[in-house]
């Protein structure tokens, strides 16, 4: 293998690639990263056996081959030479010669037959979907799943895709969130439970614009084609939780408060909170002032915001967390917060807007 390239190119591809390479593996190939030069491109293969990205960038390819450089080293190195004509050359002893201005190294590689293969989606159905709503469903749920190995199928975020929309749900036992976009067309219905890391990935991948891109799903894996990047993942196998029994339709009591000043608010009331391990803060909902309190042994906060109360005045307590996370991805100026009693769940959604976004957040138990 011999090749001519960009240094920005290559650098810029290395790093879309490198977070499929492995860091918990005793098989070192899955730590490299496959160079194949063939038909005037280069192609970046890095591929955890869960999660894999492939990048072509354009190369004057003097002869074809393919190799697996190390990819941890690979990464640090060509990061700091985006400024350069880089020559890649694999030498005898399966050795890749970087030559750059008028200096060189030598890296010691891995054969590329052990390489896995990235599995190829020939019986696929797909959907097609504007980037920037694709991205901002993974956004605003996927923060949302369990980290907890013992219940694999919340790590994922449950996909539906119906004739007009996509549905995004993600769990972790103590809160939900869902959220619908619609949908350019479809081939067919259909679901998937996605895990959450790959989903990320594929989402930091996409560019925020307006233009389509076509997500393909067969059987155990997920392929997305952005042209030069294609993007493969593993899904959960398993059934999904029915998340449709847990979400609560009718309520007591309906508050809309200001979203900044809620969001300021418990932020603050959060400082204290963080000395307890489940960030409790109190909600108390009276005459139309949501009153916000922690305490601990450092001392008290208590806020209190202007809201619009219909129902029933209210006590309850959450992990305040919850909602620091959540108010990252809500831009609607009021919040509406749906209460029951206080020891079931609240339901939070952005207040007067038309899109389907959802969190359900459970209560801590007061003391």
């Amino acid at each position: 293998m011999k090749l001519i390239c960009n240094g920005n190119d290559l650098s810029d591809a290395v790093g879309k690639v490198f977070k499929a390479v492995s860091t918990r593996t005793t098989n070192p190939i899955l730590e490299g990263i496959l160079l194949k030069a063939e038909n005037g491109s280069l192609t970046l293969t890095a591929n955890d056996l869960e999660l894999a990205i492939e990048k072509s960038i354009v190369a004057d390819v003097k002869i074809e081959g393919s190799t697996v450089v190390p990819g941890k080293f690979f990464a640090e190195f060509v990061k700091k030479l985006t400024q350069e004509q880089i020559e890649l050359s694999v030498l005898d002893g399966n050795r890749l010669n970087i030559r750059y201005m008028q200096s060189e190294g030598v890296l010691q590689c891995l054969d590329a037959v052990d390489f896995p293969a990235v599995k190829e989606l020939t019986e696929a159905q797909s959907f097609i979907i504007i980037k920037n709503e694709f991205r901002d469903l993974v956004n605003k749920i996927a923060f949302s799943v369990s980290t907890d190995d013992a219940r694999p199928m919340l790590k994922g975020v449950q996909l539906e895709i119906d004739e007009n929309s996509i549905t995004g749900v993600a769990l972790d036992g103590y809160r939900l969130a869902k959220c619908v976009k619609p949908i350019e067309k479809t081939s067919a219905m259909m679901s998937a439970v996605v895990p959450a890391r790959c989903l990320t990935e594929i989402a930091r991948l996409i560019e925020d614009t307006t233009d389509p891109v076509q997500i393909s799903i067969q059987k155990n894996y997920l392929l997305v084609d952005l042209g030069h990047t294609r993007v493969t993942t593993r899904l959960l196998d398993g059934d999904f939780i029915n998340y449709k029994q847990i979400i609560p339709t009718n309520f007591e009591t309906t508050v809309t408060v200001p979203k900044d000043q809620f969001e300021s608010g418990i932020e603050r009331a959060i400082l204290l909170a963080r000395s307890d391990k489940n960030n409790l803060v109190r909600f108390d909902v009276k005459d139309d002032v949501m009153q916000l309190s922690s305490n601990s042994d450092v001392g008290s906060i208590n806020e209190k915001l202007p809201v619009k109360l219909n129902g029933v005045d209210i006590a309850i307590a959450f992990n305040a967390r919850y909602f620091t996370e959540l108010l990252r991805y809500i831009t609607a100026d009021n919040l509406l917060i749906k209460f029951i009693s206080s020891s079931t769940p609240c339901i939070v959604t952005p207040a007067g807007e038309q899109e389907d976004l959802i969190y359900l957040i459970l209560p801590v138990r007061m003391l």
